[in-house]
């Protein structure tokens, strides 16, 4: 190991223990009992503006290790780089967490996260242009279309044992550990040795392929594969910088899985439109009727709005940004894909799965994955592993996207 490297390892060392205690998501996230006093009020005729408080917090000795990390890396070494764009980030994010309550929050949330008109790859059309455009699509299809057995409700438990048995079967033995929860709001979350599903929810048959596709064999996978890189361990954290590529990624796996499904991009697209919405001043009460009137049920319609007012104020001008991610960052990938299948360098798509990074990190980690210093993936998503196909795929695509719609035909409607 070069001076350089070791230099660097050692401050990533302490860059992991000085993000340990800066959770956005943990301590951003509303208590399940908020829920269930504001569904128990709208039982009962009561539509009441939910109380949430959150706890002081104080990361000030955090920020000034950060800050000395940050000071100390090379910037021109493509380790340093990393170290020094991580630790701001992780300064953002934790300066984020002390200001939990207030508007300053939402402010840093785009900061870290970005905003809903901020623009797509090639320019022109933004995020929220995307989320309309999906939003009116699902609108013009007809639910009754669906198979019966993609209505058919899957219990928590059911899913558990499922999911359970994919996993083991997928890693050989009991690597990741499928739990319930009663005290979650979202209906999933994953980490890098456990997930956790809410009990009591119902999922379909599209949720359980999602789970498996976007949280078990995405995050929780490329934690698992971070924490092989004994010279850089912070890339099995999921650190805020690279919150974009990682739903990017993982909404990908979904579509050459096939296992979303228009329903699923409707409900990403309303939470960009919530975001706008709350940015422009709608309050809570506003975004959730947003939802119930978008289709989902006062329980998902709850669910969907604390995402968008998790840490912020809830009476509109604010809002907590991290959802806009999703289809910004499924076009960045997506786009990013074709272009290493256009330049030969599909090995970078492998590479993406080593640890949780940004897509310009693992460009630049090129030498470093060639001379040794980080390693390659112990595990792939069979859809990555199997480069043949994932060439075939894109090759599709690169061919599909110069065909411009508008020139063809009108069809006869009759």
């Amino acid at each position: 190991m070069t001076d350089a490297i070791a230099h660097h390892a050692a401050l990533d060392a302490r860059l992991v223990k000085a993000a340990r205690g800066i959770r956005v998501l943990t301590l951003a996230s509303w208590p399940a009992a908020v829920q269930r006093g504001f569904l128990d009020d709208l039982a009962h005729g009561i539509e009441r503006m939910p109380v949430v408080e959150y706890p002081r917090q104080d990361h000030a000795g955090a920020r000034r290790e950060l800050q000395a990390i940050a000071a100390a890396a090379d910037a021109d070494h493509p380790l340093g780089a990393y170290l020094v764009d991580s630790a701001q980030q992780w300064d953002v994010a934790a300066r984020l967490l002390e200001a939990l309550g207030t508007a300053e929050a939402g402010a840093l949330s785009i900061a870290l996260y970005g905003h809903p008109e901020d623009p797509l790859p090639g320019g022109g059309t933004t995020t929220r242009d995307a989320a309309r455009h999906f939003i009116d699509i699902a609108r013009e299809l007809d639910r009754e279309l669906l198979a019966p057995q993609e209505q058919v409700a899957i219990s928590a438990t059911a899913l558990q044992l499922q999911l359970q048995n994919a996993l083991d079967a997928f890693f050989g033995s009991r690597v990741i550990v499928v739990e319930l929860d009663a005290d979650m709001i979202a209906k999933a979350a994953a980490g890098a040795y456990r997930i956790r599903l809410r009990d009591g929810a119902a999922f379909t048959d599209y949720d359980r392929h999602q789970l498996l596709h976007h949280e078990a064999l995405v995050h929780s996978l490329t934690a698992l594969n971070g924490r092989g890189q004994t010279a850089m361990p912070s890339l099995a954290l999921s650190s805020p910088r690279v919150t974009t590529t990682q739903e990017g990624l993982a909404v990908l796996a979904e579509q050459i899985t096939g296992s979303i499904d228009i329903e699923r991009m409707k409900r990403i697209s309303l939470r960009t439109e919530a975001i706008a919405m709350a940015l422009e001043g709608a309050d809570f009460l506003q975004v959730f009727r947003h939802f119930r009137e978008a289709g989902q049920d006062d329980a998902e319609s709850f669910a969907s709005a604390q995402r968008v007012f998790r840490g912020v104020p809830l009476h509109g001008g604010a809002a907590f940004t991290k959802d806009t991610v999703y289809l910004r960052g499924l076009v960045e990938v997506h786009t990013f894909f074709r272009e290493a299948l256009r330049e030969g360098r599909l090995r970078q798509c492998r590479r993406l799965f080593a640890g949780k990074m940004t897509l310009d990190d693992v460009r630049a980690f090129d030498p470093l994955f060639d001379d040794g210093v980080l390693v390659a993936p112990r595990w792939l998503p069979d859809w990555v592993a199997r480069a043949n196909g994932l060439a075939g795929m894109l090759a599709f695509s690169l061919f599909a996207n110069r065909i411009r719609l508008d020139r063809l035909p009108a069809q006869d409607p009759g």
